[in-house]
């Protein structure tokens, strides 16, 4: 492993690291208080390198080639529940601000042969001080911010985003469609999305496949643990306790280019129309449109969007996206 700094750390299989802030860890890094004393442990195992947040106090971030992870913070003297291991390669590990900041200490794994399910979760509990009949492995869950899925996830997200005390009323499929009219700029539908029960109905059937598509990947990748019904509150909770959406997404909602992105994204596609039993169909901009459909594209004038974040402006470039 390596640290920003330059210094370099071998570890033999066998042996673990401890690292944090303070003066009585393996390997201090001088970081903001967004960095626990204690912060994390990195141990080298059989199948490559075991990382897990030890902190009661903050969430430890692991980032690699697709994916960025939030392992959670302790709760009271309990052991880490869950941690990442790597197999092989390059992965980053530090606080959220370490990560932005390019401060982060990169755990390098050379290329092996990996074993197999059983072999490969034996070596984790070992290296791991989680308890026996912990949760194991947490799995990455990474959505692209270019595909309409993280748009859904994002308007399904904000009031918390907004309002860490989470106590703001999160919002209903019918809300979130309508976010994303705002959000798009199709300000001509928002009057017809209030005054046409089945455009209502259609548009909410569309979103409501993409909040499937989101629980159906939280419990794939046993983020709410085993049993646990996926409520809206609790699939959104783990969406931003794991990072999965984060309060500086938002940011998104004024870029010009991203708004024209998702406007592509959700528009260039058309609702099924009326009395259809087909999909959704794939008249493309420039094409014949059904006359039941119309979009005006977005004027330099930008309303604000739902739960009062304003929405960008921008022109944009065709692109499609499925929900999963």
């Amino acid at each position: 492993m390596s640290t920003a700094s330059g210094q370099v750390i071998r570890l033999a299989e066998g042996s673990q690291l401890v690292f944090g802030r303070g003066p009585e860890v393996d390997l201090a890094i001088s970081a903001g208080r967004g960095l626990s004393r204690r912060a994390g442990l990195i141990a080298a195992t059989l199948e490559g390198a075991w990382i897990a947040n030890i902190s009661q106090t903050h969430a430890l971030y692991v980032a690699g080639d697709g994916y960025r992870i939030r392992l959670p913070r302790v709760e009271g003297d309990a052991d880490p529940a869950g941690g990442w291991l790597v197999h092989a390669g390059t992965a980053v590990v530090g606080s959220r601000s370490m990560l932005d900041d390019g401060l982060q200490i990169a755990v390098t794994v050379p290329g092996r042969r990996r074993g197999t399910g059983a072999a490969a979760a034996a070596a984790a509990a070992a290296a791991s001080p989680e308890p026996a009949d912990g949760d194991g492995t947490v799995l990455p869950l990474y959505l692209d911010p270019k595909t309409k899925l993280f748009l859904v996830a994002l308007m399904w997200c904000r009031p918390w985003l907004l309002d860490p005390s989470a106590a703001s009323p999160l919002p209903r499929t019918p809300e979130i469609a309508r976010a994303a009219l705002e959000v798009t700029g199709a300000h001509h539908e928002l009057e017809r999305f209030d005054d046409d029960p089945a455009f209502r109905d259609r548009l909410a059937a569309r979103v409501a496949e993409h909040l499937k598509v989101l629980r159906r990947k939280i419990a794939e990748r046993g983020l709410a643990g085993p049993d646990v019904r996926l409520s809206d509150e609790v699939a959104v909770r783990v969406l931003i306790e794991h990072g999965i959406v984060a309060p500086g997404d938002l940011r998104l909602l004024t870029d010009p280019a991203w708004c024209s992105r998702q406007e592509d994204l959700w528009w260039t596609r058309e609702l099924p129309s009326a009395g259809s039993d087909g999909p959704p169909g794939v008249t493309v901009r420039g094409r014949r449109r059904p006359p039941e459909v119309t979009v005006q594209r977005r004027s330099p004038a930008r309303g604000r969007g739902a739960y009062g974040a304003p929405a960008g402006t921008g022109a944009g470039s065709a692109g499609t996206s499925s929900a999963g």
